[in-house]
Formats: C-alpha cells, structure tokens, sequence
C-alpha cells in the first residue's frame, strides 16, 4: 500500500493524524500554515484500517491510497 497525499490541497486540518499518527505528521510551513507530512509512504498492513480511515474523513479528500 502507498500512501499518495496532494499537497497543493491539503488545509492542514489534522483528521489525519487523529486517525493514523503513525502515518501521517502535521507541520508549520514557512507560511505559518499548516500541512500534512507523510511519515510512512509504505505502510505496512496493519495499519490499512487506520488509513483508510484517515483518507475517508478528510474533509478535502486529499489523501489517496493504492494498493502495490
């Protein structure tokens, strides 16, 4: 599985480190705002749930997860 995340339009809105923060990180750009850090591009299965989890609530349906 790889995690694909589009960060022209991520708004930084943090749902994604509420539900899998092993994957995902939430940093301060230059600009001050927030935006999403993938930690893990490649993670392993068990934490397929958690990230498909993280993909269905973003409010701005940036994250995208293909199967490899």
């Amino acid at each position: 599985m790889k995690v694909i995340v589009d960060l022209a339009l991520c708004q930084g809105h943090s749902v994604c480190l509420g539900e899998a923060p092993e994957v995902f990180d939430v940093v301060e750009q230059d600009d001050g705002y927030p935006q999403v850090k993938v930690l893990l591009e490649n993670p392993p299965q068990t934490l397929r749930d958690k990230v498909m989890k993280a993909a269905r609530y973003c409010p701005n349906n940036v994250i995208t997860v293909v199967d490899e």
